[in-house]
């Protein structure tokens, strides 16, 4: 880690002939800072060049990257180098310095705006957040001014593709520097670092967020990243035409105990499920019934789902002294946990689930867990039941109406853009609709 005080980029940056250097470090180390100060730096020493800053979304990369408490607008101001008339233009992202050099903002959520645009250097910001990564191949496109063009990369260690990608490169043109959380503790509040090294310490999570490792998956788990991250989204679909609050309550509220998972989730009309917001807490009873209800009237639910294993009509008591008249299903755990927890699995599979944003807490339990564990999750196991209650039972054959028609030769489901069964050859016709079948198979 270093320490400002009028820093170069000779004392910032790694040895070395290298091309990209790679900053893996947990939240608090200072590679936001970092990646700042040497883009700055390498637009005062070399005047009138082009600079990007590409982040996941146009918003982070204004926010944090440039107005954010670590960011260039702020370095640029102490050092005197913004230009003094229109040196920043807000709407647009764009940093003008009074040497003639310009640092332009990008998101990686467009790729097609990284089309065209040459620059000497960039710095990329939480690369592992990247919706769609080939904004970094069209960046690189990009770097094609100057004689040495260069990228830092500051992100969390996530095991993406991309980061695994140059995290394994050989070629001495990717430089790596790690840091953990805690090597900053001069610059941190005392208090936080008390309570991550609680709360965090030997935990998945916190080896990730604060000791930077680069965590793969875990042998046995159900769910991978690769499998949220591949069919996650920033916004919920318009078309949402049911939505629910599901509860996995805790069975004590004592200071080792469990959270009481809340998870809300939404099915739109093509039979596609959506993770909209996680509200788990470790509360009495009371406090965590007050959540669920909000979460059912801020995202305007048709129900709450509640578990009623442990706690029977108590539960569902609970909730109605917050308000009287809201709808309650309750389910009962009659199978384990696996046995619910596999085909919400296979869901994820088919890409039919899909995370609006990201959450990281639920994400972790469900990229961990392994079906021979006795317990499971608790926000794990509220992301379960909302899921059956939305997908199982008539929204599969929902789903598969918009997929398939049905052989009535063969009684198999076939795609609808075959004209003739593939299995026995017959004509396939609008008759054979899967939605009109009572029974799915029969």
């Amino acid at each position: 880690m270093w320490t400002h005080n009028q820093a170069r980029p000779s004392q910032i940056e790694p040895e070395g002939d290298w091309k990209t250097w790679l900053i893996l470090s947990g939240r608090g180390w200072g590679k936001t800072r970092t990646g700042a100060e040497w883009l700055v730096w390498q637009a005062i020493y070399m005047p009138k060049t082009r600079w990007a800053i590409l982040a996941p979304t146009f918003g982070s990369a204004r926010d944090t990257c440039i107005e954010g408490e670590s960011g260039v607008l702020g370095i640029l101001q102490r050092y005197g180098a913004l230009k003094k008339d229109n040196g920043y233009n807000r709407s647009n992202g764009e940093l003008w310095l009074a040497n003639g050099s310009r640092i332009k903002t990008f998101s990686a959520g467009d790729p097609e705006r990284l089309r065209g645009p040459q620059f000497h250097g960039a710095w990329v910001d939480e690369l592992a957040a990247f919706q769609y990564p080939e904004s970094w191949d069209q960046l690189q496109f990009g770097l094609r001014l100057g004689a040495d063009p260069r990228v830092v990369v500051t992100t969390t260690p996530k095991p993406k593709p991309l980061i695994r990608a140059l995290v394994d490169r050989k070629d001495g043109t990717v430089s790596i520097t790690r840091g953990s959380t805690f090597e900053n503790r001069e610059n941190l509040a005392q208090s936080a670092l008390v309570e991550l090294q609680t709360r965090y310490a030997n935990t998945r999570l916190g080896r990730q967020e604060l000791y930077g490792e680069i965590l793969e998956d875990v042998e046995g788990a159900l769910w991978s990243m690769d499998s949220i991250d591949s069919n996650r989204v920033e916004v919920a679909p318009r078309d949402i035409q049911r939505m629910v609050v599901a509860i996995d309550p805790a069975v004590t509220n004592t200071d080792d105990s469990d959270e009481t998972g809340i998870v809300v989730a939404g099915k739109n009309n093509q039979g596609e499920a959506f993770i909209i917001a996680d509200y788990s807490c470790k509360a009495s009873p009371l406090e965590w019934a007050k959540r669920a209800v909000e979460a059912y009237k801020v995202h305007e639910a048709d129900v709450i789902v509640v578990e009623v294993n442990n706690g029977g009509d108590m539960i569902a008591a609970v909730i109605r002294q917050i308000d009287p008249v809201i709808p309650i299903k309750s389910v009962r755990a009659t199978r384990g946990k696996a046995i619910r927890a596999e085909p919400i699995a296979a869901y994820y599979e088919q890409n039919r689930v899909h995370h609006v944003g990201v959450f990281e807490k639920l994400e972790n339990q469900m990229v961990t867990w392994t079906p021979d564990e006795p317990k499971s999750p608790d926000r794990l196991d509220a992301l379960v039941w909302a899921l059956t209650d939305l997908l199982e039972g008539s929204s599969l054959t929902g789903y598969l109406a918009n997929l398939a028609v049905w052989c009535d030769t063969c009684n198999l489901p076939m795609p609808k853009t075959l004209k003739v069964c593939s299995n026995c050859a017959s004509p396939l016709s609008e008759s054979g609709d899967i939605e009109e079948r009572h029974v799915l198979g029969a």
